[in-house]
């Protein structure tokens, strides 16, 4: 019966991704009377682009599993009449009723919350806080319905600490540091056309086909059909919004859709049970990470818009620069560049008085330092394609490179 809820979730999909490429062009002149708007500073004209269209697409997609809610139980087993009891009801699933409302919840916090820091502009520490709330909800349920902390550990350590080891509360606090990581994730990877939405496209096609590859290995099938509920209205939806927003852009989305797409992809990791394998289709995302800590951590000093910049003469993005002495880095700031500069990760120009000029410390910059100044098209299909190549690696690490450290994996 799950084939069918399946079925009906997908025609469900189809029809938000319909509803959603009509509704996105008839709201762009509502969003520029609200204010809700930004200039693309990437393109000659600087033309006026609607932003935070991440509120509409999030609305979508929650009306479109608030209709599928009653789907999967009426199709359930053991929501349905029990034969073998003469025909009496059995008992309602209420673990995975809680389950999926929990889920909704969480994400419909993110939504709003992402849609006040559009608004109200709140500051990085803000940005922490607010999907740690938005993630209570859910921890709570996995406590509930789960309460497992168990981790099982690689073959090379069961030596020291056994087949598996009960790491209790850090465990909850793993999963709330990885519902931060991805909300924020996506939201520091971005500001050129298309980039947030291709990204997001291409990890839920990648959490899609796992889901797949487990539905049909039998492995967890309760758990994979939880997050193809969620991961099909969810590519469908994005790829509505990525036809308006891929370059040159109609729409912006704002750090609204940058919030509900990473904790959507943060409550099928933890409710799904494969959080690990989806820190695997991040990479590129975690890349990027730990290549900006030493601006993020002001260990280095950090512009609030680390932006390519746009030539007007060429059409081409060139590297943005941060500006410093050497000795006014506190020691870790040193140790950082120095290892960043004698790696040739980052460009370097020191002038006559001492003052250190180099890019800042984004995977975008990055691509403009190695490749030189390039086309804003370009730079986004050279990203998608580094997240598509790094899908493929994920997969490589789970299957056939996980029994080489795992037992029956």
């Amino acid at each position: 019966m799950s084939g069918a809820a399946i079925a009906i979730n997908a025609g469900i999909s189809v029809a938000a991704y319909c509803m959603a490429v009509r509704m996105i062009p008839r709201f762009r002149e509502m969003f520029i009377k609200a204010n809700l708007f930004g200039n693309d500073l990437c393109k000659k004209d600087k033309p006026q682009v609607p932003e935070s269209f991440g509120v509409l697409i999030g609305c979508i997609f929650l009306v479109s599993l608030f209709i599928f809610i009653p789907i999967p139980f009426a199709f359930d087993e053991a929501a349905a009449t029990d034969v073998v009891t003469g025909g009496k009801p059995a008992t309602f699933p209420h673990d995975k009723f809680v389950e999926l409302i929990a889920a909704l919840l969480s994400i419909c916090c993110m939504i709003f919350l992402g849609f006040a820091d559009d608004v109200l502009d709140l500051r990085w520490r803000h940005k922490l806080l607010l999907p740690t709330i938005a993630t209570l909800p859910l921890l709570m349920v996995y406590y509930v319905n789960y309460n497992s902390t168990t981790v099982i550990m690689p073959n090379f350590a069961r030596g020291l600490v056994g087949t598996s080891l009960n790491i209790g509360a850090l465990y909850y606090v793993y999963m709330g540091m990885l519902a931060v990581f991805c909300t924020n994730a996506i939201n520091i990877l971005a500001g050129i056309n298309g980039l947030e939405v291709g990204q997001s496209l291409i990890i839920a096609g990648s959490i899609l086909l796992f889901n797949l590859i487990e539905f049909t290995l039998g492995h967890q099938v309760d758990s994979h059909i939880f997050s193809i509920f969620f991961m099909l209205p969810f590519l469908a939806t994005t790829l509505a919004l990525w036809k308006f927003n891929k370059y040159p852009s109609q729409v912006f989305v704002g750090d609204t859709y940058c919030y509900f797409a990473g904790m959507t992809f943060a409550v099928v990791g933890i409710l799904g049970h494969f959080s690990k394998t989806l820190l695997l289709f991040f990479l590129p995302q975690i890349i990027n990470f730990l290549y900006s800590t030493p601006q993020l951590f002001h260990f280095v000093p950090c512009p609030r818009h680390r932006l390519p910049k746009y030539d007007t003469k060429t059409d081409l993005l060139h590297i943005s620069t941060t500006e410093f002495r050497l000795e006014e880095l506190n020691s870790l700031g040193r140790l950082m560049v120095t290892v960043l500069r004698k790696l040739r990760l980052i460009s370097w120009h020191k002038t006559a008085d001492g003052v250190v000029r180099t890019n800042n410390l984004t995977l975008i910059n990055f691509v403009l330092v190695i490749f030189g100044p390039v086309h804003e098209r370009v730079v986004t299909q050279m990203l998608m394609a580094l997240q598509v190549l790094c899908t493929l690696l994920a997969l490589v690490i789970r299957y056939p490179l996980a029994n080489y450290f795992y037992e029956n994996t």
